[in-house]
Formats: structure tokens, C-alpha cells, sequence
């Protein structure tokens, strides 16, 4: 016959078994069922996910669920310096999308907004996502899915914040360091992406310091060069045309589910003015191949 102690460690065993068993999740990826709400239709549940990148899938949603995103590694300090970006899927729907900072809800995404399948990115200090089911009759074909990335807040990133903001020469200096691409270039093209809400830029790049990811392909020939296109928020006001021709920049940015996202784009001129006086001062936070 159990002790009294070991009974209860053994009930307890089992209440946490039946929970777990109730969700299938990994550190990168979760996926969960709103059925297991039947009858409790405000409970909110807690999901915990510790990857650079993962997805998560919601089916027949009801309540809602909190999702704490967290990179897998013990520096707060690195871990404050990230932004989450996520993308839901052009099937996804039943649910509004908030960001949670103490309790205080801000909305993020319509449940109506989700079929665009547009980015959506905010720093990783506004808060966890929360996720509240939308009343319906028929919850059957409902199912919340988003991909989300955790990327480098990188300086002159769009953001939810401050889209756009011109980057000082600090900011350049240390995004030519961080970025998921660095490369000299110029531009040939711009196209207005209306319902995404941004513009697609076309470079030619003279010059490929860096690339996380291959979103610059090389055209071949003995003068090598590389062509690509940069996303940027159409807010930023560049319009077809008024860009082109304007010399050499120096571009920075993140990859985004496979796009290159813009961040600092000095003039090159600016850029090396920047790099030699830092040089100078012995401030640069890395080295570059100006020669």
C-alpha cells in the first residue's frame, strides 16, 4: 500500500502526463487543439517555445493561448537585442493576434488580416503573443497558423516602432558587423508591392561582403556582379524612379523567410567617411575590406 506522500507525487505524475499529452510542442514548434477548451472557453494556455525559428498551428481555436518566445541561449542581454517576426499562413484564421506587456493587450493582426500573409514583426521586450480565439458558430474549419523567426534588432530594421529611421553613423558601423547581408551596390528599379504594403527594390551589387542566406545570385561574366531585390515598407517613400541612378550605397539588412529585408543604406561615400574617421579612433566595432 502506497504512503500517503508517494500517492500524491503519483497523481501528480499523472495530472502532468494528461496536460502534456493534451498539446504536442517542441522547443521550436507547437501544435495544439482548441477542442481540449470545450466547455472552458476562457481558459488561456501558456506555450513555451525556445528556437531561432519554428511554427505554430492552432486547430479549431477557442480561449486563448500566450506564446513566450525565447532564443535558446542564456544571455538576457543578447536576447533583449532581438525582434519576432511572423507570418501567418494564407489559410490562417479564427483568431486576433496581440502583443501582452503586463497585461496590457495591443492589437497586432485581425483575424480578417491573416489570409494576406503579410510579415509582421515588434521587439522582443513589447511583450509575448497572445492569441485569442474569435467567437463563432462554426469553429470546425477554423485553424490559426504563423511561421516566426527571431531576428537581430538590427539598427535602421523596420519595425513596428520606427520604420524608416535614417541610421547615424554608429548605427552603420555596427550594422555592416551584425546584418545578414552587406553589400556595395546600386539601384535599378523599384516596384510598388500594393497589397503587401511595401516596395520591392532591384539592386546591382559591385560587391558581396556578406550574405546569411543566398538572396543575391551572382549574373556571371568576368565583371562579376550580383543582382537581388531588398523589401522595405512603402512608408519609406522610395518611388520607381527617384532612386535610381544616385551612385553606390553600402546595404544592410535581415533575411526574413527568405527575403531580404533593408535596414541602413548609406551612400557608400558616407559610409567609408564613417568607417576611416572610426578607424582613425580605433572605434570600430569590426574590421571591413574597403580596398
Amino acid at each position: 500500500m502506497l504512503s500517503p506522500f508517494l500517492a500524491f507525487l503519483l497523481t501528480v505524475a499523472i495530472l502532468c502526463r494528461i496536460a502534456v499529452s493534451q498539446y504536442s510542442s517542441d522547443q521550436c514548434s507547437w501544435r495544439g487543439s482548441g477542442l481540449t477548451h470545450e466547455g472552458h472557453a476562457r481558459d488561456v494556455e501558456q506555450v513555451y517555445l525556445r528556437c531561432s525559428q519554428g511554427v505554430l498551428e492552432w486547430l479549431y481555436p477557442t480561449g486563448a493561448i500566450i506564446v513566450n518566445l525565447r532564443p535558446n541561449t542564456e544571455s538576457a542581454v543578447a536576447a533583449s537585442r532581438l525582434s519576432v517576426c511572423i507570418k501567418p499562413s494564407s489559410e490562417s484564421s479564427g483568431t486576433n493576434l496581440y502583443l501582452d506587456k503586463a497585461g496590457k493587450l495591443r492589437l497586432l493582426v485581425r483575424d480578417e488580416e491573416q489570409a494576406a500573409a503579410r510579415v509582421h514583426c515588434f521587439g522582443i521586450q513589447q511583450g509575448a503573443l497572445f492569441v485569442e480565439a474569435v467567437l463563432h458558430q462554426d469553429i470546425s474549419r477554423r485553424i490559426t497558423a504563423f511561421q516566426y523567426e527571431l531576428v537581430p534588432d538590427l539598427p535602421g530594421s523596420n519595425s513596428l516602432s520606427a520604420p524608416c529611421q535614417p541610421c547615424t553613423d554608429a548605427e552603420v558601423l555596427l550594422a555592416v558587423c551584425t546584418s545578414d547581408f552587406v553589400a556595395e551596390g546600386s539601384i535599378v528599379g523599384v516596384q510598388e508591392e500594393v497589397e503587401e504594403e511595401r516596395s520591392s527594390v532591384t539592386v546591382s551589387l559591385t560587391r558581396l561582403h556578406r550574405q546569411k542566406t543566398r538572396v543575391f545570385v551572382s549574373g556571371g561574366g568576368r565583371a562579376k556582379r550580383w543582382t537581388g531585390r531588398v523589401k522595405m515598407p512603402r512608408q519609406c517613400g522610395v518611388k520607381p524612379g527617384e532612386a535610381q541612378g544616385e551612385g553606390e550605397f553600402l546595404f544592410t539588412g535581415a533575411v526574413r523567410f527568405g527575403e531580404a529585408w533593408l535596414g541602413c543604406a548609406p551612400r557608400y561615400k558616407d559610409f567609408l567617411r564613417a568607417y576611416k574617421k572610426a578607424e582613425i579612433l580605433g572605434t570600430n566595432p569590426c574590421h571591413v575590406d574597403t580596398d
